[in-house]
């Protein structure tokens, strides 16, 4: 299930061993809501093997900031510490699963 980060807790989270997924959104955005339901029901699909989190551009600033983020959606995929691929905009739930395997 799909953490919801704000700069609080994002440090906690990314401490993790797990392979990360970062999901950029804010509320205004339309393609965002497209996007969500599929990181939703990926997050849970993948639960224990991929830590996967929410983050609101406007709650969790200082990490919008540390990747760069300019667009929403933008979700990143983290291995080992390192940002192993990203993508801007929506896509379709199979686009997606490629990439959350490509992250195992």
């Amino acid at each position: 299930m799909a953490v919801n980060l704000t700069n609080d807790n994002a440090k906690e989270f990314m401490a993790t061993e797990l392979p990360i997924v970062l999901d950029f959104s804010a509320a205004w955005c339309g393609p965002c809501k497209q996007l969500a339901p599929i990181i939703d029901e990926l997050s849970k699909e993948y639960e224990g093997r991929i830590a996967v989190a929410k983050c609101d551009i406007e709650e969790a600033d200082d990490l919008t900031m540390e990747y760069g983020i300019r667009n929403v959606p933008t979700v990143i995929f983290i291995k080992d510490g390192k940002v192993v691929d990203k993508f801007v905009g929506s896509k379709s739930k199979s686009e997606v699963q490629a990439k959350f395997e490509a992250l195992l």
